[in-house]
């Protein structure tokens, strides 16, 4: 039933984009997903960077409403929204200290703990102005994406 989403160019393309918005998987396994189903690099990459820049904005100006819901739901939610502010925070120094430029990096790693929904995370925690955060991170995820092109290409090379 579902396997025009592997087996269309359409399909494959929409794939691609709905891997790359899901959090600690995101770009740097949405990439390698789109080339890995046979997408020409150009629209892998394009439906990559935009499925993973999609839930940035929408983290940078809701996830704090959202934390405040959820910590009144459980104790269970939140111990988990806890956890989350606190890694904000560790990361959020850096942040700080290299202002814009520090979250680009933040975002630019291609690292479990980084990434686009961590650096909108960061950027909510410390109040960074949408204007300020979003070229920010998007010039990370281009980055990421130039290091996940460079470790696939390279990969599929190898094998």
């Amino acid at each position: 039933m579902l396997s025009w989403l592997t087996q269309t160019g359409m399909g494959q393309a929409l794939s691609t984009f709905f891997i790359s918005m899901i959090p600690v998987i995101e770009l740097r396994g949405g990439l390698p997903y789109g080339i890995a189903l046979g997408l020409d690099y150009p629209v892998a990459l394009s439906m990559a960077v935009l499925g993973n820049m999609v839930p940035v904005p929408f983290i940078i100006v809701y996830i704090r409403r959202v934390f405040r819901w959820l910590r009144r739901i459980s104790p269970w939610c939140e111990r988990i929204v806890s956890a989350l502010e606190r890694k904000a925070h560790l990361k959020g120094r850096t942040v700080q200290k290299y202002s814009a430029l520090g979250l680009c990096i933040l975002v630019a790693i291609p690292l479990p703990g980084t990434g686009a929904w961590t650096g909108a995370l960061v950027a909510a925690i410390l109040d960074t102005r949408l204007k300020r955060a979003i070229p920010a991170i998007f010039l990370g995820v281009c980055i990421a994406a130039a290091i996940m092109t460079t470790v696939t290409f390279g990969l599929l090379t190898i094998f």
